[in-house]
This record gives C-alpha cells, structure tokens and sequence, in this order.
C-alpha cells in the first residue's frame, strides 16, 4: 500500500509542479494586485484636479463617446479621493462582420473632476509586458495561463489549473498518508508510541546535509501548514471549476441556493445582449430597491453582465471597494430589459451550503480575515512553491542515484569478463 501510495504522490506531485511554482508565486504577488498597481502606475490611478466630481454616469457616457467601438460595463458610482474614476469597458458587435471589435483596451482611466481621460490599458495583456499591464498580467496568469481560446472556448486555460487544482487536492491526503510511521510492528518492538515515531516527520534537522536537508523541508514544511494547502487547492479547484462541477456537486447534495447568473445560460460571449434600461436607470431602482429592503450603505458599484442580460448592484462606500474583508457587499441583481428584481446576495445570509459556496473566493484570496488573510496567503504562495521544487528535487536525487547504482551493477558483471 505504502509503496502504491509513494507511486502517486510522486507523479501526481511530478504533473503539477510546474503549474504550483507559477501559481504559488504569483499568487503571493497578486494579493497585493491593488497597492502595487497603484505604485507602479500612479499617472493612471491619481489626479489632483480639484473640485466637485462629475456624476459617474455622465462620465461613462463620454467615455462611450470618445470611444464608440466600445460600451461601458462596470463602474463605482464614487471614486477615492485623490484616484482617477476606472471603467471597464467591452467591445461593441461590428455590424458589417458580426464579430466584436477588437479595441486594444478594456480599462479606460478618467479625472473624475474634469472628465479628462487620462488613460486606457487591456487588463490582463499578454504582450508586451508594461508598467500599466504587469499586475493584471500575473493576475490573469495565475487563474488561466493566458491559454489563449481556440474552438470558441477561452477557458481552457481555467479548466486546466482546475484540473491542477483537485489532483492537488487528492495528493494532500497522500503527502500526508505518506508521513505517517510505516509499521506497527517496529513500534511494539522498540517500544516507542506511535506518536513518538511521528514526531521525527515535523522536524527538519539543518545539520543533516543537503539531501536530508531538503527532504526533511519537503515533508515538514507540508505537514505545518496541511490544513492551509488543503483549503487553498480545494478552493482553487472550486473556483475554476465552478459552473461545471462545484456548483452541480453541491446542488445534489446539500440545499444550495443558485444565484441569478446560475439560473440563466448565458449567451456565447461574441453576442452579447443588449439591454432596454441604461446604467441610469438601474441607479435609480436599485436605490428604491435597496431603501425598501433597509439597506442604508449607497449604491458603490454597477456591473452589467452581457451574456446574462442583467445587471449586479453592490451597496459600500467608495473606500471599501478594495481589500474588503469578509465575503463581499450586499448586492442585487436586475434585469436588463424589464428592471425585475432577481435576486439578491446578503454576506452570511442563507442555507450552510450558500455561506459554503460564498467563501470560496475570499478564503481562498486570504480577504476573509482582511489584512492578516492576505499577509497568509502570500506566505503560502511561496511554501506552494517551495514544496514543488524540493518535491522535484527529492524525485532527480532518486532518479540519479538509481542509475548510478544500475551502471555500478554493470561494471560489477563486466568485471570477472575483463
């Protein structure tokens, strides 16, 4: 059994090594996705003209009008002080070919005060690597690969660090299966306990040398921080594979409350659905809406969902629309044509399943302890990394030293020929 077990931690360990070093490291980076993009790009992030803002939605109008190939998607309805007011934007359908534009940007950067755009980027570009895209690009690398769409599919890449992401869960139990004493029988014989026998694995001796050294790292370091590995890949294996297999599995088996854009198959994101009622508009109900309900923080941000034909409204003040901790603001969701109400998302609220299902991102992001969470999940990101190379290292060293002994087995039955 042990010998099996050995077998399949080594080659799934061996499979996804590479893509935990890439995930692990820059998932360390990206916790901090937000502070450092604002360092490094600060003539896109900060204005100084001052005055009374402009209304959001007025600014999302001139941005559609000095950019007509492209319509806004997302915006908070209130900028930081001292921060340009961003917008996400996507193509427009090219009536002559059916197919998107192509615009080069997806972020547009505005002065809040004097509706001077001040930038635009494409959040999650590939190349060339910049100032302005370096953050989204490690972003988007660590989720997707950049595995570009082929077959009219862009989440291959999804999918696979989905597939990394159970095998990794799998191999958690067997890494741990693995540090266990082998037998029982030794333990009655040298009379030591069980527990004794095990105390050896959580220790890593510095004075060993190099090899010791790098095996006893390999299989402390993993049994320290289990509990923390095993939340990570399970999370990460929940998240890219959240429509196609998380969400099904957990409503078979425990009462789970599907959100709107569970319940709606969205279009084929080439065509998109265009909506009656504007951003405006949406404003408008969703403060109705939420004063009926009882919800008193303002209406901080407005996404439309293109391929779904709804909009999402979150309810926070603008200095909370970054690095919040906990699950995420109270929301509503609205039809784009009718404004119908359909459904809402409470932090907390709901059956075990729902808060289950909500604390998948921020657990897995470190956000639902706020500060201290993103601090651990950046150190883990490196232990991710530090597992696999010395897991590799451990499997070279092994495949080294079995053939040095197959050719010393050669030259002992060569020997008595010579």
């Amino acid at each position: 059994m042990r010998s099996f077990m050995l077998r399949l931690h080594r080659y799934m360990g061996l499979t996804i090594a590479v893509f935990l070093v890439i995930t692990g490291v820059t998932g360390a980076i990206i916790s901090w996705d937000h502070e450092l993009d604002e360092w490094l790009n600060p003539h896109l992030n900060e204005v100084h003209t001052e005055g009374a803002p402009l209304p959001a939605a007025e600014l999302a109008a001139m941005v559609e009008r000095e950019f007509p190939k492209v319509e806004v998607t997302y915006y908070e309805l209130a900028a930081e002080p001292g921060h340009s007011q961003y917008f996400w934007v996507a193509p427009r359908v090219n009536p002559e070919t059916g197919k998107l534009y192509k615009p080069g940007f997806n972020q547009v950067y505005v002065d809040p005060v004097s509706g001077e755009i001040i930038g635009k980027r494409e959040w999650g570009q590939v190349w060339p690597i910049t100032r302005e895209t370096f953050m989204s690009f490690l972003y988007k690398l660590h989720f997707s690969l950049h595995i570009p769409e082929f077959f009219d599919i862009d989440h291959w890449g999804i999918w696979l660090l989905g597939v990394i992401a159970l095998i990794w869960t799998f191999d958690c139990f067997v890494g741990f299966y693995l540090t266990l004493p082998r037998n029982k029988g030794k333990e009655r014989k040298n009379g030591r306990s069980w527990m004794a026998r095990w105390k050896p694995a959580w220790k890593i001796r510095r004075t060993a040398g190099p090899v010791r050294f790098n095996f006893d790292l390999h299989r402390a370091l993993g049994l320290w921080t289990w509990a923390l590995l095993f939340v990570i890949a399970f999370t990460a294996f929940s998240l890219n594979l959240y429509r196609e297999v998380f969400f099904p599995i957990m409503s078979a088996v425990s009462d789970v409350t599907p959100s709107p854009l569970d319940e709606r198959t969205p279009n084929d994101h080439n065509n998109p659905i265009t909506p009656t009622l504007s951003f405006t508009d949406i404003t408008s109900l969703a403060r109705t809406e939420g004063d009926a309900i009882g919800w008193t923080q303002p209406v901080g941000s407005i996404w439309y969902a293109r391929e779904w034909g709804m909009y999402r409204v979150e309810y926070f003040d603008g200095a909370d629309s970054h690095g919040a901790g906990g699950v995420g603001h109270e929301a509503l969701f609205f039809d784009g044509h009718t404004g119908e109400v359909l459904g809402d998302f409470v932090p907390w609220q709901g059956t075990a399943a729902d808060i289950f299902v909500q604390a998948q991102f921020p657990v897995h992001s470190g956000r639902i302890l706020g500060l201290p969470g993103r601090i651990l999940i950046s150190i883990m990101g490196l232990v991710v990394a530090v597992l696999s190379v010395t897991g590799v290292i451990i499997w070279w060293r092994k495949v080294k030293a079995k053939e040095k002994r197959i050719a010393e087995m050669r030259e002992q039955q060569l020997a008595p020929s010579l």
